[in-house]
């Protein structure tokens, strides 16, 4: 149905509807900056109480989001298809305003002009409500009828205006422009102009930004800088925008843990606090949270009232693991977290918080710990397919027991929990209980690092390997002799990206040796297999000329290489955090001592590798993912949602990816060699 059918139509608009008054233009934009990304050009603007993320979807079905991290809220116009695919421009960055409602109340956003060069442009139907409801309406087409509101019109254009569920202040956005009949239409140069008012009454959040977010020893990087600050706020960071302008526990422990030293210790402990007043009362991380209108939408279907408090989910398992060792990285191995722990952790309950946690993780690790068999493993929450950072439906392939949270986050969180536990940090919040619990723990180290990594242990023979390789490169239509080359007639070793229920471990060589680099205790037979894994070329390995892949399914069946395309969210595609992280996990494991010189220089290699990859990609760096194109005998950066058949679309800010703000090319790097230096393996 198109808005034909929904506009209430009345004349003088501006003197009759409105009763708005414009409080004042902000001062000068403190932070602006546009970015073209695939059929996306986005434009973020943060200035006093503003905080506004303007997208504007190109091609043949445009559309504009504006995206509030205030209740992570939004606006949202989707226009009916057109027949040629156009494109959008803004002349000049978004404006920051506060203006009033028709009771008084203040509703702040931006406001901004478009054009698009398309002879006709037909409003289809206007989201105001959270983000999350304008997620599910661009992937369902449906939205809950009691959040939709029609437009009032006229010969200058349409307005859509509600208060909140609650009747809080709510939502408004204008668009104007030159109009005939229910459509906008163009002028004589053959474009459409709008002029777009977006608006919110959600209470705005507290910047952190500027001496309170960096040290100055972070790299110059305006955009990402501008990205990171966008993101980051007293009460929260948020994992990315447009789609994730709220708290996600994952994003934020593994954002500070990368960027922890570059932080400003204000923000580390902005970051930890967040996580921490979060939890369940088992004391697991939550994963996100549901705010503002849609908060409203959980309570009217769980209690039939309309509170705005609120609501919580703990369905990935990776978070409550992450916790602890990114906790211990601050109060025990950073100099400036280590001389305020004391006094962090006994500010607004947080040593009591975080010793929830650890007695849920050491709960949750022991039934492995005295028996150290598959089922008891941590596994996926029932009925879900889901639940750590390969979140999608297909990111584990059908698997239940993930590699990272039982191969690498459980023995790191066990390990944390005994290193502060010596050191004293955790007395005043133990009972007789934690300590014979913190007893036990070393011995349930050793047992989950000797057992667990090699549940998950594959190795594929050479034959196969190379069989394989030469079909899935016809298939995905790249060349096969610097993949087949690389395996120098070896046998191919890696983790399983999962186990399934049965045990049986789910094929898909993977990136998740990233966690153990940064967070483990690599064997030099692991750091052997995970040298080979990055400098290998794709379909044999990971690597390909626009960066490290998170998946690549050349030793699975049909149908799970099917579900790993390069369309996939964790398929055959590339995420900036994950070449960072590898990226910092190989400088921790080249600072070791006790390394071989022809593996050292393996590992030399592999980091040189991964960082040619980076390099290449530096324009999408603080995108959340990317895929890529083989043409013309090169990978060539494809932008993740341009395509037709991409499941999604790529945030064009990403907190994770703002993460090379702390990580440089290591000093006298050289480039990646076309094969590795030796081809011998570590028992």
């Amino acid at each position: 149905m198109t808005m034909r059918h929904l506009v209430h139509r009345r004349s003088g608009l501006a003197a009759g509807l409105l009763a708005l008054a414009t409080i004042g233009a902000a001062p000068a934009p403190h932070a602006d900056f546009a970015q073209k990304e695939g059929l996306n050009l986005n434009s973020f603007e943060r200035s006093g109480p503003v905080s506004a993320h303007v997208v504007l979807r190109s091609g043949s079905d445009p559309r504009l989001i504006v995206a509030f991290p205030a209740g992570n809220s939004g606006v949202g116009l989707w226009f009916a298809g057109i027949d040629h695919p156009a494109e959008w421009t803004m002349p000049a960055p978004a404006q920051p305003i506060t203006i009033r409602d028709a009771k008084g109340r203040a509703l702040h956003g931006v406001r901004f002009t478009a054009i698009i060069a398309t002879p006709r442009l037909e409003a289809k139907q206007a989201v105001l409500s959270s983000i999350r409801v304008l997620r599910d309406y661009q992937a369902l087409g449906t939205a809950p009828a009691e959040v939709l509101t029609p437009p009032v019109a006229d010969r200058t254009g349409l307005v859509w205006s509600r208060d909140r569920l609650d009747g809080a202040p709510g939502y408004r956005l204008e668009v104007h422009g030159a109009m005939r009949g229910d459509a906008f239409v163009a002028d004589k140069s053959g474009r459409i102009t709008l002029s777009i008012t977006a608006v919110t009454g959600e209470t705005p959040l507290t910047p952190l930004s500027g001496k309170d977010l960096l040290t100055p020893a972070a790299n110059a990087d305006p955009k990402a800088r501008a990205a990171l600050e966008y993101l980051s706020y007293r009460e929260k960071y948020l994992a990315g925008s447009w789609r994730f302008d709220t708290y996600f526990g994952r994003d934020t422990l593994m954002s500070v843990r990368l960027l922890m030293p570059v932080l400003q210790p204000l923000a580390v402990e902005s970051g930890l606090r967040s996580v921490l007043e979060r939890l369940s009362p088992e004391g697991k991380v939550a994963h996100e949270e549901d705010i503002g209108e849609f908060a409203i939408l959980d309570h009217r279907r769980e209690d039939g009232t309309s509170s705005a408090a609120p609501t919580f989910n703990y369905k990935m398992i990776d978070s409550h693991f992450m916790l602890a060792p990114v906790a211990r990285a601050w109060l025990l191995d950073d100099a400036r977290g280590r001389a305020r722990a004391g006094t962090f952790l006994a500010e607004k309950g947080a040593g009591a918080e975080l010793m929830r946690n650890l007695r849920f993780v050491m709960a949750e690790a022991e039934p492995f710990a005295r028996d150290p068999v598959v089922g008891k493993l941590i596994g996926l929450e029932p009925g879900m397919q889901v639940g750590e950072w390969r979140d999608s439906n297909d990111g584990l392939g059908g698997g239940h027991y993930p590699y990272d949270v039982n191969a690498v986050f459980v023995p790191a969180a066990l390990e944390a929990a005994d290193a502060l536990y010596r050191a004293g940090l955790l007395t005043p919040y133990l009972s007789a209980e934690d300590r014979a619990a913190f007893d036990r723990l070393p011995a349930m180290i050793a047992i989950w690092r000797e057992k667990a990594p090699g549940l998950f242990a594959m190795e594929v023979p050479a034959d196969r390997a190379a069989e394989d390789v030469r079909a899935y490169a016809r298939q995905a239509g790249v060349p096969a002799a610097p993949a087949l080359a690389a395996l120098k007639g070896g046998p191919v070793r890696f983790h399983a990206i999962a186990l399934d229920r049965d045990g049986k471990p789910v094929p898909i060589e993977n990136s998740d040796m990233g966690f153990d680099l940064l967070f483990g205790h690599p064997t030099k037979a692991d750091l052997d297999q995970t040298a080979q894994l990055i400098s290998r070329p794709f379909p044999a390995g990971l690597r390909t000329g626009v960066g490290m892949l998170v998946a690549n399914p050349v030793f699975a069946s049909a149908a799970l290489q099917a579900r790993f395309g390069p369309n996939a969210y964790h398929g055959t595609v590339i995420w900036s955090w994950q070449q960072a992280l590898a990226a910092a996990g190989l400088a921790r494991q080249l600072g070791r001592k006790d390394l071989p010189v022809d593996l050292r220089t393996k590992l030399a290699n592999a980091q040189a590798c991964l960082w040619d990859g980076i390099d290449a990609t530096r324009s999408v760096q603080r995108s959340e993912l990317w895929s890529w194109a083989y043409k013309d005998g090169a990978y060539r950066i494809v932008a993740f949602g341009a395509g037709a058949k991409d499941v999604d679309e790529s945030n064009a800010a990403q907190l994770w990816s703002t993460v090379f703000l702390a990580l440089k090319r290591p000093a006298g790097a050289g480039h990646c060699p076309s094969a590795s230096a030796t081809a011998r393996t570590y028992p």
